[in-house]
């Protein structure tokens, strides 16, 4: 079975790039009728903390794409030194007790341009054993097989055939002289562990791959399939980071500014991914199915923001656009925590339903239905000074109170039937019906722009209408 995992470490939130990783796995496992793992790569302990892991979680549920399997790597790192240990035992690794450079992974040695100890590599087994067994600290390094193989290959389902010469590449630490395993050591032991397939990781994890390969064969493992996705930058063409962008490359960002999971997930897709038929709103089902590393760019995303505002205006607009789209019965779902959080009560069901429907096209987040949607949700709603302005026309008020008594004995409360009542009104007062629908939309909603004037008076409903209106 197709087996994918996302490997995070918790060293601060949920990066808008790592969730983007995690979406690429999630639906390409999804298409596949594969498995998504969850690793949380925990063993940095100098720079692990709760906090972050807890707020890596955090994001991860927003986004509501569930995986399949979770584990961590610090419950694992017996189980690293068990398979360090067996590529030591084949004679593929080695002691380095040098001082020196003792942890040092990727700094070079002499000229070389691998960090490279003749006399540690050369050491007998014997002598190895004998300063081990007498205390002596040691790195465990891969014994790169330069004098026996000249290249490492390896073809990435997005960028096609990498190669690097072994000459190229450092005999690279297994294991620290504190038994911790490295970076390379316990992601490659965990990925052979977990049966993992397809490794789909940033464009920045490229240059491993090469040491990655070299650990599965010398494991007697198979040697999983890599996609390597590009990088996310900013505007400036900079890679995105959290101590340079900060709190623009969080995606509970996105979650706090009212974004929709859905539209979220649709939005990171699009950053150097396309379906190839122009299409830009999809549903989750057709990001399933449209999915495939064909459709991968090879060149940098960029995520476009200012320093005044942290949201990307494309992930504006395909929120805009599942809002509107989206059955609203599942919007209703997301709405309804946004207004108890701000302290606002939803109607019934059926009236909530109705009220979504009529208003959801003319907001872009979720946030909207708080502020530019208080007034179908409470009494305390503001008069915008553009909305006093159709109010305090001359005459304006006192029709709208001739329309309430109207509306009020009107057999019927449709938009139909009050669209006929206000017509009816202006045309004997000789006035446009226009001055009575705007000073409408002012006392009922405080705003001058809205959904449709009468389909206003219905969300609201005949008795809130009624009222509204002869409080004007």
């Amino acid at each position: 079975m197709l087996r994918v995992r996302f490997a995070p470490s918790p060293t601060g939130f949920l990066h808008i790039g790592s969730a983007r990783t995690f979406i690429f796995n999630w639906l390409y496992a999804r298409r596949h009728g594969g498995q998504v793992i969850l690793r949380i790569d925990d063993t940095d302990v100098e720079r692990n903390t709760e906090e972050s892991l807890a707020s890596i979680f955090e994001g991860l549920k927003w986004l509501e794409l569930a995986w399949d399997e979770q584990y961590r790597q610090s419950e694992r790192l017996e189980r690293h030194r068990q398979m360090a240990q067996v590529i030591f035992d084949k004679g593929l690794a080695y002691r380095d007790f040098s001082p020196a450079h003792g942890d040092a992974d990727e700094r070079p040695y002499g000229e070389g341009p691998w960090l490279f100890h003749p006399d540690m590599r050369a050491m007998s087994r014997e002598e190895s054993d004998r300063r081990a067994a007498a205390g002596e600290p040691f790195v465990l390094r891969f014994c790169v097989p330069r004098e026996t193989r000249d290249k490492i290959v390896f073809t990435d389902l997005v960028y096609g055939e990498q190669c690097k010469a072994t000459a190229d590449i450092e005999d690279f630490a297994l294991l620290r002289s504190n038994g911790m395993p490295t970076y390379h050591m316990a992601s490659c032991a965990d990925d052979v562990d977990l049966r993992i397939t397809h490794i789909i990781r940033g464009q920045d994890h490229l240059t491993n791959t090469f040491k990655h390969v070299l650990i599965f064969e010398a494991l007697g493992a198979p040697v999983p399939q890599f996609a390597h996705l590009p990088l996310l930058v900013a505007p400036d063409g900079s890679k995105l980071s959290k101590r340079r962008h900060g709190q623009v490359v969080s995606v509970t960002t996105y979650r706090d500014c009212g974004f929709l999971p859905q539209a979220y997930v649709n939005f990171l897709c699009l950053l150097g991914w396309s379906p190839k038929d122009n299409r830009e709103y999809l549903t989750l089902d057709e990001l399933i199915a449209a999915f495939s590393f064909e459709g991968v760019n090879r060149h940098n995303a960029v995520v476009n923001f200012t320093p005044e505002n942290p949201i990307d205006p494309k992930a504006l607009w395909l929120n805009t656009q599942h809002l509107r789209q989206m059955d609203v019965r599942d919007l209703a779902r997301y709405v309804r925590p946004v207004l108890e959080r701000a302290g606002l009560a939803a109607p019934s069901e059926d009236r909530f339903l109705q009220v979504l429907e009529v208003i959801r096209t003319r907001y872009q987040t979720l946030n909207d239905f708080v502020t530019r949607g208080r007034a179908y949700f409470a009494e305390d709603y503001e008069i915008t000074p553009e909305a006093s302005d159709k109010l305090n026309q001359p005459g304006a008020r006192e029709l709208l109170h001739e329309l309430a008594a109207r509306l009020e004995a009107a057999a019927e409360f449709t938009e139909h039937s009050v669209e006929t009542e206000l017509r009816n009104l202006a045309a004997e007062r000789g006035v446009k019906a226009g001055l009575i629908i705007n000073a409408a939309r002012a006392i009922l909603t405080g705003q001058t722009v809205g959904p449709s004037a009468f389909a206003v008076f219905t969300a609201l409903g005949r008795e809130r209408a009624i009222e509204r209106l002869r409080r004007a």
